[in-house]
């Protein structure tokens, strides 16, 4: 029974924040904050409660087990979507940003900690590696945060900054992690030792070294080597080739893990190096990869509204402290890193980085980060992920619901080039393919010149290779007959537009050119009766 009720709850759960989803994307609220007020609704500390109940309660073992696979996919779907051919021209930039800039917004941000703690006299007094262990979790941009809100808010970006967005939201989690995971064990190391114990900076220096070359070499390795082997095999059942690209990911997580590289990294320049070859069913495996991501997303908000304790977020000397520490973030760190990164980049001007500070959302990555401290036994974890919690909250609301309206300010709103996807035509084509086909409707002004396919006035180098009427579907001929509504599969050099426009105003031009003959025919009709009523008269 006790397995069908958390099945049950979860399941209710899912549904809720699915639906919350389609209500922020209709209200232009970020849909993950709609997930974090579920997760906190059905928590312990929620309505559970209040209802005199324990609620859903997650063990900090299963968390992290959790967070751990969440994070893999979620990085290793980042790769996987990125083009290398978009990030080229933003390779230099967008790896400043994601190393540098990550490194000096956990410094800046650890040190203002430091004295913002000791300033108010907070409900603890850290340590200077503490506050820069909890900038560490949040020192990086969330990648799927950050799309989230695009997409929610419909708009993209001017002067090439959103394939720089991608690049740096994408690969700076892994900077993130490295630096989260060895200031976890400075902290604990210097927890359990006599005071006065020496942090040397070399051994640190190359540890970081060695875990992101290594992270990167075995991510370019495993990669490459899954690309050889699923051009290959060929597995009887194709369902499996989605399973077997997860199957790798996670392999590359483990092993290099075993390695001594960094993990994370690993899965990012694997998912990167897969995602840019050809391969079976490569359509259908970056569609599988976009629903787990999202799963894994909305898992984490959810597992982060369900741990969190709002009744210790209403002190003072905890919120406050927060909400000075996401100012500080959102006005003085983020700002100062990207502006010392971007200063040797002169191809960007002032407004460009003015962007670029203020999308800086926090999204999942943090929440895992605040759970390995909780984890690892950490001094002070909880406070560690109150400070995560708050920190999140506040970057979706101010940074979130605000971007749309910074990016119009600022002059770098534009219309995002719209995802070419067949609506009708449900079907697994090559990239080369699926780029080029588009999906035309017929109408009264196609078919003016006739209704059959040989009438139609298709451009050069277009070809109509399928034809839907209703739910039914049919190879045309130049004798077959269609009808207005009929949905074509047109595979074509130019886009749906220009193929709708050129058969439209073809069938006009020939219909108006039909119809000037009949009219000079009626003329000359005219005009020769005339003449030979004259002649008899």
């Amino acid at each position: 029974m006790y397995v069908e009720l958390v099945l049950l709850i979860l399941s209710l759960l899912f549904f809720i924040s699915i639906f919350a989803d389609k209500i922020g994307y209709k209200y232009g609220v970020p849909a993950l904050l709609l997930f974090l007020i579920v997760g906190m609704a059905f928590g312990p500390h929620g309505m559970g409660a209040l209802l005199g109940e324990k609620g859903v309660e997650i063990h900090i073992g299963v968390a992290q087990g959790i967070s751990t696979l969440a994070m893999c996919i979620i990085l290793f779907t980042g790769g996987l979507e990125t083009r290398l051919s978009d990030i080229k021209s933003v390779l230099a930039p967008g790896i400043t940003l994601a190393t540098l800039g990550v490194l000096l917004t956990c410094a800046i941000t650890g040190v203002l900690i430091y004295f913002i703690f000791g300033w108010i006299n907070a409900v603890a007094t850290v340590s200077i590696w503490l506050a820069l262990l909890m900038a560490a979790t949040m020192s990086s941009t969330d990648s799927a945060s950050v799309f989230s809100v695009l997409r929610t808010n419909g708009i993209g970006f001017k002067h090439n900054l959103r394939p720089l967005l991608e690049l740096e939201s994408g690969a700076n989690d892994p900077m993130a992690y490295v630096l989260t995971t060895t200031l976890i064990g400075i902290v604990v190391s210097l927890a359990s030792s006599a005071e006065g114990t020496q942090v040397e900076a070399l051994p640190i220096i190359q540890n970081i070294v060695i875990q992101l070359v290594m992270g990167s070499v075995l991510g370019l390795a495993f990669g490459e080597g899954l690309v050889q082997l699923l051009r290959r095999v060929k597995l009887g059942n194709e369902a499996l080739y989605p399973i077997m690209v997860l199957t790798a990911c996670i392999f590359i997580f483990s092993i290099t893990h075993y390695l001594q590289g960094n993990t994370y990294l690993a899965v990012y320049v694997g998912g990167l190096i897969i995602g840019n070859n050809k391969f079976t069913r490569k359509r259908q495996t970056r569609s599988f990869f976009n629903g787990l991501a999202w799963l894994s997303q909305l898992v984490m908000f959810l597992m982060l509204g369900l741990m969190v304790n709002p009744k210790e977020l209403l002190h003072y000397q905890v919120w406050l402290p927060c909400l000075i520490i996401s100012i500080v973030m959102l006005f003085i760190s983020r700002p100062l890193a990207v502006f010392l990164c971007m200063w040797p980049f002169k191809q960007y001007r002032q407004r460009d980085r003015l962007m670029l500070s203020w999308v800086g959302l926090k999204g999942a990555v943090p929440i895992i980060f605040a759970i390995m401290c909780k984890a690892n036994e950490v001094p002070m974890a909880d406070l560690i992920f109150n400070v995560v919690f708050l920190c999140t909250l506040v970057s979706l609301l101010v940074q979130g619901t605000t971007l749309t309206a910074v990016a119009r300010k600022l002059d770098l709103a534009t219309q995002p080039e719209q995802e070419r996807t067949l609506e009708h035509f449900d079907m697994d084509l090559p990239d080369e393919i699926q780029s080029s086909a588009r999906e035309v409707e017929v109408t009264e002004k196609i078919l003016a010149n006739g209704n059959t396919l040989r009438e139609l006035n298709i451009p050069p180098k277009t070809l109509i290779v399928m034809v839907r009427r209703g739910e039914d579907f049919f190879v045309p001929t130049g004798a077959s007959v269609l009808e207005v509504g009929d949905q074509l599969l047109v595979i074509s050099d130019q886009d749906a537009e220009a193929s709708y426009k050129h058969m439209t105003d073809a069938a006009e031009e020939e219909a108006l050119w039909r119809a000037q003959i009949r009219a000079n025919a009626k003329a000359r009709f005219e005009k020769a009766t005339a003449w030979m009523r004259r002649n008899k008269e």
